[in-house]
């Protein structure tokens, strides 16, 4: 009778281990999904300015405005150039944007025009701290080059 409730126990135990790993297993694959959807990119922004001058490059899914001096040109966004531009921008771990620092400061004494990048993301404008226009920080500088590609 002993070894009969021993058996019963040891199943027992064994049956609810299995159990509680499954359901450990399944948090960790609804995590996974979770963190493999893609952000979704809606609009990219960069802006340069100096003392009497200042350009603006929009690109959205559609289309491609630039601006300079408040004179706008829009024209149509190929699907293949935003792919292109957007996985750029996913590369990017867009919450530390603000805080990259820029390689120079030919900016603060207007050697080089201010550049800013923003970054529009599930409904959130994440922006980049200012860096001299031509000279982004080494995590925006292949966005930053497919920018001026598309010029």
């Amino acid at each position: 009778m002993k070894t009969l409730i021993t058996s019963l126990n040891i199943i027992l135990v064994l049956s609810s281990i299995h159990c509680q790993n499954q359901s450990k297993n399944g948090n960790i694959e609804k995590n996974v999904n979770v963190n493999t959807q893609k952000t979704k990119i809606e609009k990219i922004e960069l802006t340069e300015q100096t003392r009497g001058f200042h350009t603006i490059m929009t690109f959205t899914p559609k289309s491609k405005t630039s601006s300079f001096n408040g004179e706008e040109k829009q024209s149509p966004m190929a699907s293949s150039d935003w792919e292109r531009i957007t996985q750029q921008a996913a590369a990017i771990d867009l919450s530390k944007i603000s805080t990259l620092e820029a390689p120079t400061t030919g900016r603060h004494s207007d050697q080089a025009m201010i550049a800013n990048l923003m970054i529009t993301s599930n409904g959130t404008t994440y922006t980049s701290a200012s860096f001299d226009s031509g000279n982004p920080p080494k995590e925006l500088k292949s966005l930053y080059d497919e920018f001026q590609r598309k010029q």
